[in-house]
């Protein structure tokens, strides 16, 4: 399969976890391991210092690792990839939106990538009869970019 023309936009952002966050938890860490570190004299003191911060700076890194991309002729969203042609339509979702998609109602079958820090989304339904899944739903900040490079991207695809 070739890719897009060159004119068809690109889209890219990482779902990282905000800022905010690192002081905070890196904080209630380091609170901990004072916590655990009153009970041990001398040298290990500083043992739950030397575990909790590197595993609590860890766990943020690897929460916010996250990258969805509109390029190529496809959707890639971490290592899971969506051709665009099979792309029925593609909608923006804000926080009301996305509580209604994945709430109750939600499709066990859906493929779901979902950060609870990020407010809008987009839903990807498909069409695809050799698929199961009926829909994608990727969290994204610029959700409106986002389903229009995927929209794009498919009308690239489907005319080229």
């Amino acid at each position: 399969m070739t890719g897009p023309p060159a004119h068809a936009p690109e889209y890219s952002e990482r779902l990282t976890v905000p800022w905010w966050s690192w002081p905070l938890l890196l904080g209630a860490a380091a609170l901990l391991a004072a916590e655990i570190g009153l009970g041990a004299p001398g040298a290990r003191t500083w043992a739950p210092y030397a575990v909790l911060l590197p595993l609590t700076a860890g766990a943020l890194w690897w929460a916010g690792r996250i990258r969805v991309a509109v390029t190529g002729g496809e959707l890639r969203v971490d290592d899971a990839r969506l051709p665009a042609r099979f792309v029925a339509d593609a909608i923006p979702l804000d926080v009301t939106g996305r509580r209604e998609v994945l709430g109750v109602g939600a499709d066990p079958r859906a493929f779901v990538v979902q950060r609870p820090w990020i407010p809008g989304a987009v839903q990807v339904l498909l069409d695809d009869p050799a698929d199961p899944t009926p829909y994608w739903v990727v969290s994204s900040r610029r959700p409106d970019q986002l389903a229009a490079a995927l929209l794009a991207a498919r009308d690239a695809v489907r005319t080229g």
